[in-house]
């Protein structure tokens, strides 16, 4: 990945959220909670949902939901109609 970028998100106040980091190249955006990849957005619209972090924990899950911009509920039916894929983002 060339030209990357990392930027930590922000709340509605504008202050730094620990640990959540949103994560930029010229092809798509990934969203990081700790040292976990949860989802990478790609610019055409196709979204990748980690398969074991994805709904790892509430703090992650609202967040996620932040990136997203829908609630866990749309989340799972998109997975369920195979609009948004699982796969392994943090493969080592």
């Amino acid at each position: 990945m060339s030209n990357v970028k990392v930027a930590q998100m922000l709340n509605n106040q504008g202050q730094a959220v620990k640990n959540q980091f949103y994560i930029f190249d010229k092809y798509c955006t990934l969203f990081q909670s700790y040292n976990s990849i949860i989802v990478k957005k790609y610019n055409d619209g196709l979204v990748e949902l980690d398969q074991k972090y994805w709904d790892f924990s509430t703090t992650t899950g609202k967040y996620r939901n932040v990136f997203l911009g829908e609630k866990k509920q749309e989340t799972e039916r998109k997975i369920k109609q195979g609009i948004y894929k699982l796969v392994d983002l943090n493969k080592n």
